[in-house]
């Protein structure tokens, strides 16, 4: 572990020009999963790899990825796929961090016609849905023969089943030595399975290559990282019992309650709710509003105008309170978040790892607070084992989060 931690992105030959930009963002040395991905993207090798949210995963893969972009042939190079527009807008935002290469976002819910225009600006770097990226390409408007890598961002959710078939037909038409990189915070017997799937059919897919060669196996190397126990040690979970009925009056509280708490010990109050309803989510913003309570509203049917406002006030703390769906917010990286409120259980563990990791990143402390009724607060229980959590139920007295008293009645 002490060698891990001696090693320098000088260490990684990370391209010097990268290097300076690195040290402007004060990053000064790779994370676990840096120092392990790198080398391996700057072989060549087709990698899948699973790590916390919050260990550095996009740099992971863009620091290698972008250092074989050639600005000398005006053609896509690299094609970076991510299941929402608001990780491609990020993924886009973190390039233009490391590179002027000229990259474009493509996304669907936009004209298209105005992608195609983009398309004749000859970008290197292409970032977006699957489903939009491959509607281009059967245009005949954007041509993949000079792709030299493709990344499945958020891998699990782009081979869900509403997103597999787009994402594993273009796997299957970019050129047959595309070097092929999917990362995710989890990672399913399954995802690994079909992505080694569509590396076979995309081994197959160049019909100038003789029968010999086509019938090479594609290696994959998975990489799944042991967890940091982020979840463990950086985060504290806490339950708050309500009732369906009774939940945003819940929410409101609990926001008053903790923000007195935050100011009390000097710091920042910073808050995303979750709820796996996108109808939710303006219900909760309007009630919060009523109450004087200043919040955003995130979900898939928000025009993305707004959604992009939305998230540059919350990111640029104009605005304290993030309400969103788990799709809108999927893999977003959000500085400085303190709270992660969940209206409901997830419907899977997965959702409830990325809902809470998005607070107690890059080292910080944060706090995960879960509204549940009393089904849900034994689905809690249950998952408190199975992800060896300690949860830490609450009531709400006199404006603060307790302990439970039972000589003492919870607010009404």
């Amino acid at each position: 572990m002490h060698m891990e931690q001696q090693i320098s992105f000088n260490d990684l030959q990370i391209n010097p020009l990268f290097l300076e930009k690195l040290l402007a963002l004060h990053i000064h040395n790779p994370t676990t999963i840096q120092q392990r991905i790198i080398p391996l993207l700057q072989e060549n090798n087709n990698i899948l790899f699973q790590s916390e949210t919050g260990t550095g995963k996009t740099f992971a893969y863009l620091l290698p990825l972008l250092d074989k972009i050639s600005t000398n042939t005006p053609h896509v190079q690299l094609i970076i796929l991510a299941p929402t527009y608001e990780l491609a807008s990020q993924i886009k935002s973190q390039i233009q961090l490391l590179t002027d290469i000229k990259t474009a976002l493509f996304i669907g819910g936009v004209p298209i016609k105005r992608q195609i225009e983009t398309l004749k600006e000859k970008p290197l770097i292409i970032v977006g849905g699957p489903a939009r990226i491959l509607e281009l390409l059967f245009l005949k408007k954007l041509k993949v023969t000079h792709v030299k890598a493709i990344v499945v961002d958020e891998t699990d959710r782009l081979l869900s089943p509403e997103l597999r078939d787009d994402t594993t037909k273009l796997l299957e038409h970019l050129p047959r030595d595309t070097q092929v990189v999917g990362c995710s915070a989890t990672i399913t017997p399954q995802t690994e399975k079909i992505i080694k799937k569509s590396l076979t059919a995309l081994s197959c897919s160049d019909t100038n290559t003789d029968a010999d060669e086509s019938q090479k196996t594609v290696q994959l190397e998975t990489i799944l990282l042991p967890p940091e126990d982020i979840l463990q040690k950086k985060i504290t979970h806490i339950a708050v019992f309500s009732e369906q009925r009774d939940k945003i009056d819940t929410l409101r509280k609990i926001i008053y309650a903790e923000k007195e708490a935050c100011t009390t010990e000097k710091k920042v109050f910073k808050a995303i709710v979750f709820t796996a309803r996108p109808d939710s989510v303006d219900q909760i913003v309007a009630k919060l509003a009523y109450k004087k309570i200043d919040c955003v509203g995130l979900h898939a049917k928000v025009d993305k105008v707004k959604r992009k406002q939305a998230l540059d006030n919350f990111r640029k703390d104009k605005i304290s309170i993030l309400v969103t769906s788990d799709l809108a917010a999927r893999g977003l990286d959000i500085q400085d978040v303190s709270h992660v409120v969940q209206m409901d259980m997830p419907s899977n563990t997965d959702f409830f790892i990325h809902r809470a990791g998005r607070t107690g990143r890059n080292g910080k402390q944060g706090i995960n607070i879960v509204i549940g009724d009393q089904y849900e607060m034994k689905q809690y229980a249950r998952l408190e084992k199975k992800l060896h959590l300690v949860v830490y139920p609450k009531v709400l007295f006199k404006g603060k989060l307790v302990a439970p008293n039972f000589q003492q009645p919870p607010e009404e």
